[in-house]
């Protein structure tokens, strides 16, 4: 009876309708992508072609060649891979450990400091900009300079200058203590009859628990430590320092924009990020589920 009622004509068209939806919401937001791609195997000619061919006539890749000769477009991703693994690294420990701080130790003020913290998200970052510039180039004994922070560079022009701003972001942290709040406290108490440290019930019983929670996290700082563009823009004038999205500039000059190069440049930007979704999409669906079994 429930089969009959579900697949009612209403039924059927309600769930063709709805899913056609789907399909070409999907279909819109593939699209940049998909011109992106084929426009880097197409040969200058072809690229503004009238009227538009989505299919390539002739596939060529000497656009992908270009980009990695016209411009040292290896070393630009290098430097966006290690400062991402790095951002990566320091928002799993530090923000885990703070997360767990916040969520299962008592300690005066850990309400207030833990609101602070929450209210940092609520401060649009070209605001911190400046301080943050400041703080950087002041860092003692750091490029040259003496303990008072003078005579020299700080951390700018290093890999600390994109690591260390946003090593123990406000959302790490904030998103790390909700997931440890959902795990039983019974656990916890278990291992403090047993005497064991609160870094022991932290590293030994409550880390291995949020490989979903971790696993997003490291999608999200992946792709913010990816992407940074402003931020390095205004921290590196050492053109061997560039990422990957001031890399992009160099195809566009004196008003004019070589987009072959540039469209093949855009499709290696985008594999990594797309690479590591792939392969922690499991354990990104896992957190979602979870979390929300919890409420």
């Amino acid at each position: 009876m429930n089969q009959k009622l579900r697949w009612t004509p209403w039924v059927i068209l309600r769930e063709s309708l709805f899913y056609a939806l789907l399909i070409g919401v999907a279909v819109i937001m593939a699209l940049p992508f998909y011109w992106m791609v084929v426009t880097s195997l197409k040969p200058d000619a072809d690229i503004f072609s009238d009227p538009i061919r989505w299919i390539p006539q002739r596939v060529t890749f000497e656009h992908y060649v270009k980009a990695f000769t016209l411009v040292p477009f290896s070393r630009y991703f290098w430097n966006s891979t290690v400062m991402a693994l790095l951002g990566v690294l320091a928002n799993l420990i530090l923000g885990s450990l703070a997360g767990y701080a916040f969520a299962r130790m008592r300690f005066p003020g850990r309400e207030g400091l833990f609101k602070m913290k929450l209210a940092s998200l609520l401060i649009p970052g070209v605001v911190t900009l400046i301080p943050s510039f400041i703080i950087l180039k002041s860092f003692p004994l750091a490029g040259g300079n003496n303990l008072l922070g003078q005579g020299g560079q700080g951390l700018l022009n290093s890999y600390w200058a994109i690591v260390l701003p946003g090593a123990a972001g406000a959302f790490a942290v904030f998103f790390m203590r909700q997931f440890f709040r959902t795990l039983p406290d019974d656990l916890m108490d278990a291992a403090r009859v047993d005497s064991a440290s609160e870094f022991r019930i932290f590293w030994s019983i409550y880390l291995p628990l949020c490989g979903p929670a971790l696993a997003t996290l490291g999608i999200f700082t992946f792709q913010a430590g990816w992407n940074v563009f402003l931020w390095a823009l205004i921290v590196f004038n050492d053109p061997k320092m560039s990422t990957v999205q001031m890399g992009l500039q160099s195809f566009s000059f004196n008003h004019q924009t070589d987009y072959g190069p540039l469209m093949a440049a855009s499709v290696v930007v985008s594999l990594p990020v797309l690479i590591v979704f792939l392969f922690a999409q499991r354990y990104f669906t896992q957190s979602i589920s979870f979390t929300g079994a919890k409420g």
